[in-house]
């Protein structure tokens, strides 16, 4: 049972919040200033604070910062008449987690106490499992609080524990890299050695020697022994980059060393046994391939047996302002350039662009918006994006019937609408239904439909 602490200094107010909430199974706390609250505080734990901005004594705002100097952390919703509005978007900034204005509703507060406990929870399962891989990696391609990369934490975090093998799909500059990295370092594998190759970048002709090694003499060049990638990641993880692009011939030999588990160098006759975690990567539907030839339908199921599909930045956009804080934190400090912030306007064209180049993209845009600017990063610093191609999800309704092709872009139209007000408002809720022109509920249900988490 969660407990609400009810802070005002109005008593029939107390008196009706109190009622109606513990109907709601909370468990009630009440204090009539915020004196009385703090000293209950300090005495037990509080999981919801409701607080009067404007009370006698000491005001809300002067509450929620002693709240904060005291450490604690409950999820702290401010209550303010119509003219002290301004003061509760400061104090969303000095970490209340939303507002409502009096006469309060009471289906709405509900509605943004469940919201907001549902948001703590994810908030602080997603922090745990980012602790897990920053522990020993920071990669900010995988910075992100969007459902799509919640589940790709989470996905990580099942997945490391096994020796499975994991196929990673994503279109290019999603960080496919990045995940099979995380995935090794969040193993038991994790101190032996993470060996990358990459497929699509091997001559058909050294394919064998590049996976396998060669033994001295095996052909015209090959001065000394070599021992190929499985033998360098013995013990560790072998990352096989853009494995959709490997020669047949040469996925025929892979196929026979992993049913195998052991290789022969080029011009070797012993068999060496190999213990590597494979980790494949590709930008292609490998399904589709093997439907065309190009792939061989055997190798494709030795590999699909643990699919991680990364979503494109487009589909994640409410995670661009974390990745713009972090990379303007990393190439600031690179380039020994005191720039610590983005214009709203600037984030607004970041926001609307849709990244066919991914988060690897937006780091090049930011990394040279960086070296222009002097204290801030503004519109002129960017590329110019009016001349970009539309949304791949645009270009391809000419498959669709009109009738759904009308409501697909209406129902994008309408989710960039919502990023953008959330944006504006620096993820307050209320404030970006207000901009929106619609109710606080309507905002939510909308959200959910979406999956925008803020």
């Amino acid at each position: 049972m969660y407990s609400v602490l009810i802070v005002d200094d109005d008593a029939a107010l107390r008196l009706i919040l109190s009622d109606f909430l513990s109907q709601e199974d909370y468990k009630i706390l009440l204090a009539k200033d915020g004196r009385e609250a703090l000293d209950l505080l300090k005495r037990q734990q509080v999981d919801i604070l409701l607080l009067d901005i404007n009370m006698p004594g000491m005001t809300g705002m002067e509450v929620l910062e002693k709240v904060k100097e005291l450490g604690e952390n409950p999820l702290v919703i401010m209550l303010s008449a119509l003219q002290e509005v301004k003061l509760a978007v400061k104090a969303v900034k000095l970490g209340a987690y939303d507002y409502l204005s009096k006469p309060v509703n009471l289906e709405e507060l509900k509605l943004v106490i469940e919201k907001g406990l549902q948001h703590r929870q994810l908030e602080r399962k997603a922090e745990h499992l980012e602790q897990r891989i920053q522990e020993s990696w920071s990669p900010a391609g995988l910075i992100g609080t969007s459902p799509a990369m919640k589940r790709v934490f989470q996905f990580i975090d099942k997945v490391a524990r096994t020796d499975t093998t994991v196929l990673i799909q994503g279109e290019s500059g999603t960080g496919k890299e990045l995940v099979a990295y995380a995935i090794h370092q969040c193993s038991l594998r994790k101190d032996k050695p993470f060996i990358t190759i990459d497929c699509g970048a091997i001559p058909e002709e050294l394919v064998e020697s590049e996976l396998f090694g060669h033994e001295k003499g095996a052909f015209t060049g090959a001065l000394q022994k070599k021992e190929g990638k499985f033998e360098l990641a013995k013990g560790g993880t072998l990352f096989l980059d853009e494995i959709g692009n490997l020669p047949l011939p040469g996925q025929a030999k892979l196929l026979r060393a992993l049913e195998q588990r052991q290789i022969t160098r080029v011009g070797g006759i012993s068999m060496i046994p190999v213990d590597v975690r494979i980790i494949a990567a590709t930008n292609v539907i490998l399904s589709q391939a093997t439907r065309e030839g190009k792939f061989r339908e055997d190798l494709f199921y030795r590999l699909n047996v643990f699919i991680l599909e990364l979503p494109p930045l487009r589909e994640r956009k409410e995670d661009i302002p974390l990745l713009v804080e972090n990379f303007l934190h990393r190439f600031a400090q690179q380039q020994r350039k005191n720039i610590r912030e983005i214009s709203p306007e600037a984030m607004e064209l970041l926001l609307n662009y849709h990244w066919p180049g991914n988060v690897r993209e937006l780091r090049n845009v930011l990394e040279r918006a960086i070296i222009l600017a002097e204290d801030s990063i503004r519109p002129e610093h960017l590329p110019n994006f009016s001349g970009s191609t539309p949304s791949p999800s645009l270009s391809s309704l000419s498959t669709l019937p009109f009738s759904e092709a009308k409501d697909k872009v209406l129902s994008d139209l309408e989710k960039e609408y919502i990023l953008q007000a959330l944006a504006k408002s620096g993820g307050n809720k209320a404030k970006a239904a207000r901009a929106l022109n619609i109710n606080y509920r309507t905002l939510y249900e909308k959200m959910k439909k979406y999956g925008i988490n803020v």
